[in-house]
């Protein structure tokens, strides 16, 4: 689709859920997972694409496919490149290059579950997260750019469930 064709459909979008508000709420589409042996577990969606997990060997995995942590970290950066295509489609700013990339540091003694020496516990997500962007594009000034890019990264879904503090519940359910 090119970038005539985004800016048509988020204007018709725009365009109906400012008639129907309400159409626009709706349930995220979930994530499936399931363990399938060591620290592999597949990822599938309700279209059937699945994707496969594991953690490196010094965790335990065989190293061999992406981890969580960076799922997450690919999340960001593929939702906030697209929220920046989006943007910039319906300003009219022709993109000629972007790059998001993601970098977050975290400490692996929360995922063992381990404590400080003064017994708190050590969290086990990062405890920093710093998003990269390289934009270019014909036409834009470098200001008018970096406008695009952190007005638009505001409703970016992903980085934006970063920024606010998202409910999150836990429902268990044991089997047997």
């Amino acid at each position: 689709m090119g970038l005539q064709d985004i800016e048509a459909a988020i204007c018709r979008a725009k365009a109906a859920f400012q008639r129907r508000p309400k159409v626009g709420i709706s349930d995220d589409a979930p994530a499936s997972a399931r363990w399938v042996a060591g620290t592999r577990v597949l990822i599938r969606n309700a279209n059937g694409i699945e994707v496969a997990t594991d953690m490196p060997a010094e965790l335990g995995g065989s190293g061999d496919q992406v981890s969580p942590g960076w799922l997450f970290r690919a999340g960001i950066a593929s939702c906030a490149t697209t929220s920046i295509v989006m943007a910039a489609a319906c300003e009219g700013i022709v993109l000629t290059k972007i790059e998001v990339d993601v970098g977050s540091r975290s400490d692996a003694r929360g995922l063992l579950g381990m404590s400080e020496s003064n017994g708190a516990p050590v969290s086990a997500g990062p405890f920093d997260v710093e998003l990269r962007v390289t934009v270019a594009a014909n036409g834009s000034t470098p200001a008018a750019l970096k406008t695009l890019v952190e007005s638009c990264l505001s409703h970016s879904p992903v980085p934006s469930a970063l920024l606010t503090a998202t409910p999150f519940s836990l429902h268990v359910t044991v089997a047997s």
